[in-house]
């Protein structure tokens, strides 16, 4: 597991005072320089296809529509052709996580007989987190390592909607690291359907990969790894976080090399 600080973002703005003093009045102007701002937000997972509540496609059966991704943590390794969007790039603060969640059915009955069911056969209400990941090993074994998760949210008031979590507690991620989206329940997340050479996602699982994970599949334990081989061309999962990137120092730095003299 990973010994990360805890990093702040840092801003500021820059005031410059001119004053003229003439011999028979005086006069002063004040101009006011916005500085540049060092750090930046950055949204993980996001591409030119916008987070959507996921829906059955037409002519697919209620049978047949796998939107629902269960007791797995899983990794979007291809949205819109870009690879593995959520992929840190610079490190910084994770500090919200958003996520689109179908409403199962527009007849509200039939949605509380789906809930009922998946409640029963899945291991509770649906719940949800996101959770950092670190690459272990060769990429070609697609194994990573938990080593930070947010607290789990329970999802059924928001069906339907696409909504977004503030962490109160950000999480650190480093460069490398991937952000998932961990269901311990079941979560219907999965749009389906999609071009297989532009979507695709893997589960934390490595056997039984065409039916849904019954058994309790994702990583929970901090230090735990697991290997992604559970792979679905055309789904993508809808999730994506906001990550506040660490600033750099610029390189024009003002230091205080000479004492005033008294």
């Amino acid at each position: 597991m990973m010994d990360m600080k805890r990093l702040s973002l840092l801003t500021g703005a820059a005031t410059g005072i001119l004053s003229l003093l003439a011999p028979a009045s005086i006069s002063a102007q004040t101009t006011t320089t916005a500085a540049p701002t060092i750090g930046q937000t950055v949204q993980l997972g996001m591409t030119r296809s916008a987070l959507v509540p996921p829906d059955c496609p037409k002519g697919v059966s209620s049978a047949n529509c796998t939107i629902v991704l269960t007791q797995s943590t899983a990794v979007e390794s291809l949205r819109d052709s870009v690879a593995y969007p959520t992929t840190v790039k610079q490190p910084g603060l994770v500090v919200a996580w958003t996520v689109g969640l179908s409403r199962l059915s527009t007849i509200t009955s039939a949605a509380h007989s789906a809930i009922h069911y998946l409640d029963t056969t899945y291991g509770g209400t649906t719940q949800a987190a996101i959770s950092v990941l670190e690459p272990i090993g060769a990429k070609s074994l697609h194994q990573w390592q938990l080593v930070a998760e947010s607290p789990v949210v329970h999802l059924q008031p928001y069906l339907g909607y696409v909504v977004q979590f503030p962490l109160a507690t950000p999480l650190p991620v480093a460069t490398g690291d991937i952000v998932a989206l961990t269901v311990r329940t079941w979560a219907p997340v999965l749009s389906f359907d999609l071009t297989p050479g532009q979507f695709a996602y893997r589960q934390s699982r490595s056997s039984n990969c065409a039916k849904p994970a019954s058994t309790q599949q994702a990583q929970l334990t901090l230090g735990q790894s697991a290997r992604y081989t559970c792979n679905y061309p055309g789904t993508r999962v809808e999730y994506s976080a906001t990550e506040i990137t660490t600033p750099a120092p610029p390189k024009n730095q003002v230091h205080a090399t000479d004492q005033p003299s008294g």
